[in-house]
């Protein structure tokens, strides 16, 4: 065992506090509302919330799962997100792994290049006209392929290719091996980790996006689930099929709270569900990106 000197433990000790301190400012308001989502909406705007299963109620989940435009919202936002997901990848792993070649030419051009476009950009009116002229207003295409290619994921990738022991790349050639096959066969089992991250960033940032389906997507047909969740929590404007004609204002209003609790929740499950899957990817790739 290590032994630490007084001022090592007076540090690790304050380090331990300030920890938990942070998770609990993060834990609290996701327990309160996967809490609240669950509660009667009487019980919790007059006692708050109740650990007692007599004031628990699923009626907000109920009301969500009835409603069509929610479960299409929820429906589109993963079409959404694992199209995103998918051309983000292949886009960020062909642009990234021949910049990372020595024998690229033109590398540091195109590298230029792709730098101005991280700190310059049309803005949104003509990336607007753009996606207007492309035919692609009202579409799937308006939301998985404007924002598809970052700069940064090509950097982060590119620093990852450069990792790789270069050794592998030449017994590879010496035994005929082509460059794809090097690519297939070598460089793509070796890059899970930064694939994995990759797939995370871009699948979260689909997820939570819902500025561009505004913009773009006139139909509700086609609106994402955080568009919806939008109208709701911002707008204040619960879907007409979550409550009944008959209930009075006051009631509806109460319901319309719980409603909102179970949405945030919903929307938040499959980040939650799939985080647990890239953990052991994720810290490996982004450390091995930042630090070569």
């Amino acid at each position: 065992m290590k032994k630490h000197s007084n001022s090592d433990k007076w540090l690790l000790f304050t380090n331990k506090i300030v920890l938990i301190f942070l998770v609990l400012i993060v834990l609290v308001p996701l327990l309160y509302i996967l809490l609240a989502s669950f509660l009667d909406p009487n019980v919790l705007l007059s006692k708050g919330i109740s650990f007692n299963p007599k004031d628990w109620s699923i009626d907000g989940y109920t009301r969500i799962f009835q409603d069509d435009l929610m479960v299409k919202g929820f429906i589109n936002s993963i079409i959404y997100s694992v199209g995103f997901t998918l051309v983000t990848i292949i886009v960020t792993i062909f642009a990234a792994y021949p910049l990372s070649l020595n024998g690229f030419k033109g590398k540091n051009v195109i590298m230029v290049f792709f730098l101005i476009t991280m700190f310059f950009n049309g803005g949104l009116i003509p990336t607007y006209l753009v996606v207007k002229d492309l035919g692609m207003l009202n579409t799937i295409w308006s939301i998985i392929l404007p924002g598809a290619i970052s700069v940064w994921n090509i950097i982060l990738a590119r620093t990852f290719f450069k990792g790789l022991p270069k050794e592998l790349f030449e017994a590879a050639k010496i035994d005929g091996a082509s460059e794809l096959k090097i690519f297939l066969k070598i460089v793509l089992p070796l890059s899970k980790p930064i694939i994995f991250v990759l797939a995370l960033y871009a699948f979260v940032g689909q997820w939570n996006s819902y500025f561009d389906a505004m913009i773009y997507l006139e139909d509700q047909e086609l609106h994402p689930l955080q568009l919806v969740l939008r109208s709701i929590l911002i707008q204040n404007e619960v879907q007409p099929g979550m409550i009944s004609d008959q209930l009075a204002m006051a009631e509806l209003s109460k319901i319309a709270e719980q409603i909102k609790f179970a949405s945030i929740v919903v929307s938040s499950l499959p980040l939650l569900i799939m985080y647990p899957f890239f953990q052991k990817y994720f810290e490996k790739g982004v450390m091995v990106g930042s630090l070569k």
